[in-house]
């Protein structure tokens, strides 16, 4: 299993960034697939999930509004679009699969890419 993230950089507050995912290696169309960020001394964060039809789509609050996550089936890849970043944005995003939809606890995940945003 290989899910790929890319995307990450520095940016300012307010500004954007699109983080991509490239899956390979099984069969993921029974997995829901997302987004989880960490960094140094906090819990990891689940930021977004979404199904390969895109019809159960999840957001944390923290991200509601400015983020916007979507998955192509036909590409095994899934996006990030992140607007209007914030300096609390900062973590390592991580692309990774749940079992469900309701799962909080990723399956896999691959290495990450760092977002960091400045004020």
């Amino acid at each position: 299993v290989q899910l790929q993230a890319s995307g990450g950089g520095s940016v300012q507050a307010g500004d954007s960034l699109r983080l991509s995912c490239a899956a390979s290696g099984r069969t993921f169309s029974n997995y829901v697939m997302g987004w989880f960020r960490q960094t140094p001394g906090k819990e990891r964060e689940v930021v977004s999930k979404v199904n390969w039809s895109g019809s159960l789509v999840y957001y944390a609050d923290f991200v509601k509004g400015r983020f916007t996550v979507s998955a192509d089936s036909a590409k095994n890849t899934v996006s990030l679009q992140m607007n209007n970043l914030k300096p609390e944005d900062t973590a390592i995003y991580y692309c990774a699969t749940f079992a469900s939809y309701g799962s909080s606890r990723p399956t896999y995940w691959g290495q990450g890419t760092q977002v960091t945003v400045s004020s």
